[in-house]
């Protein structure tokens, strides 16, 4: 479980409020709200350096899904109500209301980045990265998306994925592959099978 909690903490990291914008931050508020729907191949790497894969699923409004690689029994799923963590090798269940957490910036169109976000100088102007930290919540820790500045990608920019360093201090890097935006996406993708009424991994 220990492996996948800083996801998690990096799902739960940027808030929202609505403030003004300029220039860069726009630029990604613009990128988010073009994208309705996305999947992707991701990757994910802990401060021990092991890595697991998997695929992300997201639709908006408030569906996301972390499915991990095959004999990796986690599972992260939001359904649009509640934000879930699903360990099945322990049948344990953890929720949270959606509305309550910043998953809100990645999968509902009308939230605003503004307060939370800055962005990081990058000496590659192709890169475009953008730091999101809660002051109100410091024990979320701080998530660094990192963006290529890419025409042909919503809003002019292709989400590569994020680095999350927690509140002690660990670090944990996400990278997105093989991204596709805005196709159709079924919403029974974002069932899951709660492993307190049977065994059934979903």
């Amino acid at each position: 479980m220990k492996t996948v909690l800083p996801v998690l903490s990096a799902i739960v990291a940027v808030a929202a409020p609505a403030v003004a914008q300029t220039g860069d931050l726009a630029q990604v508020q613009r990128h988010l709200s073009a994208v309705s729907s996305m999947t992707a191949d991701f990757s994910q790497t802990d401060r021990n350096g092991k890595v697991l894969t998997g695929t992300l699923t997201l639709k908006k409004p408030g569906k996301i899904r972390f499915q991990y690689e095959k004999g990796v029994p986690l599972l992260i799923v939001g359904d649009g109500k509640a934000l879930t963590f699903i360990d099945y090798s322990v049948r344990q269940v953890q929720r949270w209301p959606i509305g309550n957490t910043p998953l809100g910036v990645l999968i509902n169109p009308d939230k605003d980045i503004g307060n939370y976000a800055k962005v990081i100088p990058s000496a590659d102007p192709r890169v475009l990265s953008v730091e999101g930290y809660d002051a109100r919540h410091p024990e979320y820790g701080r998530i660094t998306l990192v963006f290529a500045r890419d025409a042909a990608a919503p809003g002019g920019l292709m989400l590569q994925g994020w680095v999350m360093l927690d509140s002690q201090g660990n670090r944990t890097t996400i990278r997105l592959s093989n991204q596709r935006f805005n196709g159709p996406v079924d919403d029974g993708a974002f069932r899951w099978n709660d492993p307190r009424r049977n065994s059934v991994h979903s």
